[in-house]
C-alpha cells in the first residue's frame, strides 16, 4: 500500500510499532542508517511482538543510497516544520511516507531539498506539545492515505 520510511530512528519500541503497522495495512518499512539501537534487540522484538519477522523490512545504509533507489517517487514529510495541514495532502499508493528521528526530525541537508508541498504535519491544537509521538504519527499519517486510497475500511 504505501513505503513507510524511518531516517535514524532511535527508538525500538517507535520502529516495532511501526512495523505492526506497516504489517495491518500491507505496507513496507524501510530503515535508513544509522540506527538508534540493534535490530535484533528484544525491545524491538517485544514491541513488533511475533509478528516482526512478517514484515516486509528494507534496511538502507544511507539516505542517499535510500533516494538513489528510488528515482521519481512521490515523497511525502511529516514535518513540525511543514506549514502544509495532514487533510490536505492527496495520497497515492505506493507514496513514500518520510519521517525523521525522534529527538530531532528531519536533517537540514533533507529540508533543503523539499519543496514546501512535500512537506506536511499533523494539526494539533495550540499549547506547550511540538509534536506527538514517532509512532503516533506514524498511524494518523499512515491510516489517512489508506483511507484515502482504499475508499473502504479494512475489514
Amino acid at each position: 500500500m504505501f513505503e513507510i520510511v524511518l531516517v535514524e530512528p532511535e527508538i525500538p519500541h517507535n520502529t516495532g510499532a511501526a512495523g505492526r503497522l506497516a504489517i495491518a495495512t500491507g505496507s513496507r518499512l524501510h530503515l535508513v542508517k544509522p540506527l538508534g539501537f540493534s535490530l535484533d534487540e528484544k525491545a524491538v522484538r517485544r514491541a513488533g511482538l511475533d509478528y516482526w519477522k512478517e514484515v516486509d523490512l528494507v534496511v538502507w545504509d544511507s539516505w542517499a543510497d535510500f533516494q538513489a533507489s528510488h528515482p521519481g517517487a512521490r515523497q511525502w514529510f511529516l514535518t513540525t516544520k511543514g506549514s502544509r495541514s495532514l487533510w490536505k495532502a492527496e495520497f497515492q499508493k505506493g507514496d513514500h511516507l518520510i519521517f525523521g528521528a525522534e529527538t530531532r526530525g528531519l536533517s537540514d541537508e533533507i529540508h533543503a531539498t523539499l519543496t514546501e508541498e512535500q512537506r506536511i504535519r499533523i494539526p494539533m491544537a495550540d499549547g506547550p506539545i511540538r509534536s506527538l509521538n514517532l509512532a503516533t504519527s506514524i498511524g494518523i499519517v499512515l491510516y489517512e492515505g489508506y483511507r484515502q486510497v482504499s475508499g473502504h475500511e479494512l475489514s
